[in-house]
């Protein structure tokens, strides 16, 4: 992939319900994608950011005070060791804790600059453009054609032709190629790692701006999981990224950013709350971390 700076337009989206001073209509913004060695120290003018977030399920403190910057047309990865709290801060970012009946989320997340979990914020609409990937792969009970067309149809968005738009976003997974000719064929007919594209391309049908992945990678083979961080690089031109991972070397691999995360044990329950530790350059992280329990995690003294 060239390094050479590209120009995107993206559009800002109404995610309230109604009309008020937060909820403007789309706005054409242009942005430059910067090369990996243009990159900031801290994203500029983050498409997305978590401010003082603390997650609670019941009276159990799952995450405390975690704020972090998610760059556009960034990759960012959230690391650490299980039961930190990585993967509850990915859900917070477009609301599906709200399932969850236990769960409170006390902060702010931002997406352009809108806090997402604002009274008059549509939790449908956050969804629509802050999309997720599942750990394991869920494609719909139906052919490969509908599990696209499906997200497209229920937001009633307006596109010209289906069968085009279809096309468009099973070629934004890499995937065209492999199922042009079975598009009316089961979906549960692919194998693991196409099913994980798949689940891709629909997420993109929809026409997010942010992509969330929660380990996206871990049910697949070593193949299938090149091919899916060859496409995550692929989409970091069109789309912001972020990824839970708990394979560090994939999180060196692909990610502009990474976040490690810990746990801290309550003596008296046992309970581990999640905490940030260090947010960085992933380069830095990996190379030169501020924090000594950042490198006692990545040099595998524990985790």
């Amino acid at each position: 992939m060239s390094n050479r700076p590209a120009t995107y337009t993206t559009r800002e989206p109404a995610l309230h319900t109604d009309n008020d001073s937060d909820a403007q209509a789309f706005v054409g913004l242009e942005v430059q994608a910067a090369a990996e060695h243009e990159l900031p120290a801290q994203p500029h003018a983050p498409i997305m950011r978590a401010q003082g977030l603390n997650v609670y399920y019941g009276d159990f403190h799952a995450v405390h005070d975690v704020n972090l910057s998610f760059g556009k047309n960034e990759i960012t990865a959230l690391i650490g060791p299980s039961g930190c709290g990585k993967s509850t801060v990915l859900r917070c970012l477009n609301r599906m804790n709200d399932l969850v009946t236990s769960c409170r989320v006390e902060g702010e997340v931002l997406y352009h600059d809108v806090d997402i979990y604002g009274r008059k914020v549509d939790p449908i609409q956050v969804r629509r453009h802050i999309g997720m990937v599942f750990q394991k792969p869920n494609p719909f009970p139906k052919s490969i054609y509908d599990n696209i067309a499906y997200g497209p149809k229920v937001i009633g968005m307006q596109v010209d032709s289906m069968d085009d738009h279809v096309e468009e976003a099973l070629r934004g997974a890499a995937l065209w190629d492999e199922v042009k000719d079975k598009l009316k064929q089961s979906a549960y007919g692919l194998s693991g790692g196409q099913q994980q594209r798949l689940c891709i391309a629909r997420t993109i049908a929809t026409r997010p701006d942010v992509i969330l992945m929660d380990e996206p990678c871990s049910a697949l083979d070593p193949i299938a999981t090149s091919r899916i961080e060859d496409l995550m690089n692929d989409l970091r031109r069109d789309y912001t990224i972020i990824i839970v991972t708990h394979n560090m070397q994939q999180a060196a691999r692909v990610s502009d950013r990474t976040a490690f995360f810990t746990a801290r044990p309550d003596e008296t329950t046992g309970n581990r709350t999640g905490l940030l530790v260090e947010f960085d350059l992933t380069k830095k992280i990996f190379s030169r971390p501020e924090d000594q329990r950042t490198e006692d995690y990545i040099s595998g003294r524990f985790g």
